[in-house]
């Protein structure tokens, strides 16, 4: 899709934010057999907490969007999770690049499994580039409530939580979480019985990710 076509379609996107007064975010359907739709109440849950903290009118109405699909311009701010396989073909990482570049925002967050599968799938979406581990002194740890880096919310490994990115002149296009289960922590907390402390961590931190991609 050219830019010229993109821009289309954001113009027609901002339209509609006009018309309705809010936003829309999405959840990422992909091939290869991984469970995209796995934690459907996460990112519900996480706009409720940002409405109810910031003011924000971001819409309650979560879709999924399909890696190809023109439709994932219509959302600046794209989730992906899952546990297992991830496959982007040539036509779906040359969307997703493009996507990201002309200004929308990926978060993967590893559900525990998918990082053996999804690292050589971004490297399909940006061959040229490298994922890099974000200090402690990033900003997106740093808007409305202090971190010293990723909030570990479900342990597996024993293994630190990591927060990687693709970055872009200076722009965060992909966040990539790793070893930490922020998704989860979204969640209902009758899903996963995390204790109020966890799921408060996950929330906060989530809040950050979203001030942190509307306003870089």
């Amino acid at each position: 899709m050219k830019l010229r076509t993109f821009l289309y379609f954001l113009i027609l996107s901002a339209g509609s934010i006009q018309a309705q007064g809010t936003y829309k975010l999405a959840v990422l359907k992909y091939n290869g057999g991984g469970d995209y739709y796995a934690n459907p109440t996460s990112l519900p849950n996480l706009i409720t907490y940002c409405n109810q903290t910031f003011g924000t009118t971001i819409s309650k109405d979560v879709p999924y969007v399909e890696a190809g699909s023109k439709d994932i311009f219509m959302y600046p701010f794209v989730h992906m999770t899952g546990h297992g396989n991830v496959v982007f073909n040539k036509a779906e990482a040359e969307n997703l690049r493009l996507y990201m570049q002309s200004g929308g925002f990926l978060h993967i967050d590893d559900n525990y499994g998918m990082d053996q599968y999804i690292r050589s799938e971004i490297k399909k979406i940006f061959p040229d580039k490298e994922l890099i581990e974000l200090p402690p002194d990033h900003g997106i740890f740093h808007q409305k409530y202090e971190f010293d880096g990723l909030p570990k919310i479900h342990e597996h490994d024993g293994k630190r939580a990591q927060a990687f990115a693709i970055i872009d002149k200076g722009r965060v296009l992909c966040l990539y979480t790793h070893q930490t289960d922020l998704g989860d922590g979204w969640e209902d907390q009758s899903v996963h019985n995390d204790p109020t402390e966890k799921r408060q961590q996950a929330l906060k931190m989530g809040a950050n990710v979203i001030m942190y991609v509307f306003m870089q």
